[in-house]
């Protein structure tokens, strides 16, 4: 038995084994532990990496963990190299174009400076970017919120609206919004199930200027 991955306190608690496990099934053991005690909050997140390693070198617990992400590594890789199946390629692409959406609205709601703050710290700077991911959800809320409600009075007027357009919907498009001045945070509670009226698609739009950035 590899006895150098149990401590001595460990051993000791264990007692002795009826059948000699070997190293794959101790690491995997240790492992389900790991998860399984952070999972219900008997360690911390921060305490893992002192798990993980000690004076620059890994533990026995932290390198089984290291390969057992290498074999998702290696899976990962083969996925997307595969000649003859492209989908989970699509599927990555499909989800790196919401993350750069997302950035871009959030850059634009940053506005100036492109979603960077430049400031020296300063106590409180963290409500900065708590109102910024603030203000971010509340407008993906907001597009949620009339995109169903359009979705809904199409359907309602007969139009032909397929599933697979729907789920083409992105709800980071942001070109109806006005983001320029102040934001105000006022409480306020609408009637329940009140929307704006949604725009008459017969109604002049947006300008042709708006319309040729997209």
């Amino acid at each position: 038995m590899p006895v150098e991955f149990l401590s001595d306190e460990q051993a000791e608690a264990y007692g002795t084994f009826a059948e000699e496990p070997t190293r794959p099934e101790l690491e995997r053991f240790f492992m389900l532990k790991a998860a399984g005690s952070l999972v219900t909050n008997q360690v911390r997140a921060c305490d893992l990496p002192r798990m993980f390693g000690r004076e620059g070198r890994p533990t026995p617990l932290g390198a089984a963990f290291a390969e057992y992400g290498r074999i998702a590594k290696t899976e990962h890789l083969l996925r997307v190299v595969d000649p003859v199946d492209d989908i989970y390629r699509r599927q990555m692409n499909r989800q790196l174009t919401v993350q750069e959406s997302r950035h871009k609205l959030a850059r634009d709601v940053c506005h100036g400076k492109r979603g960077t703050i430049h400031q020296a710290y300063r106590d409180g700077m963290e409500d900065q970017l708590g109102s910024l991911g603030l203000a971010l959800n509340a407008i993906v809320l907001w597009t949620t919120k009339y995109i169903d409600a359009a979705v809904a009075q199409a359907k309602a007027e007969c139009h032909e609206i397929r599933d697979e357009d729907i789920a083409r919907l992105s709800l980071l498009k942001h070109r109806n919004l006005n983001l320029l001045g102040r934001y105000s945070f006022t409480a306020s509670v609408p009637p329940a199930g009140a929307l704006r009226p949604l725009r008459d698609p017969d109604a002049p739009g947006l300008d042709e200027d708006d319309e040729a950035e997209e």
